[in-house]
């Protein structure tokens, strides 16, 4: 599973931005079923940043979410993400070394079904 969320944040806030992910990684990254994550900023436009974590399942992630040091640390900086954009996506497609292993999805249905 991954996590995936997208922020804008002003030049002058960045190396607090900077801190809050940081802290977010440590903490998230030390839970069991994380696989790691970055956080990155824009190369053409740096007021925007994206931090990536990947878990083993979503139960993964959402038990890393129930420590009181996330809630207090991390629930607040993932809650200023950009609203509008998704957050969790499912890992279908997994490319090592040239070659890439398909996963089956969680979702009862095909992405097809949800466009009607």
């Amino acid at each position: 599973m991954l996590l995936v969320c997208r922020f804008i944040v002003p030049t002058a806030q960045a190396p607090a931005f900077a801190a809050r992910a940081r802290r977010a990684l440590e903490l998230l990254g030390a839970a069991p079923g994380c696989r790691g994550g970055e956080a990155g900023r824009a190369v053409d436009d740096p007021q925007r940043w994206v931090l990536t974590l990947r878990f083993d399942s979503v139960d993964a992630y959402r038990r890393a979410l129930s420590p009181f040091p996330v809630r207090e640390h991390v629930v607040p900086l993932l809650s200023e993400a950009l609203p509008e954009e998704p957050s969790t996506y499912e890992t279908l497609l997994v490319g090592t070394d040239g070659a890439v292993e398909e996963r089956v999805s969680l979702l009862a249905e095909g992405p097809e079904q949800h466009s009607r």
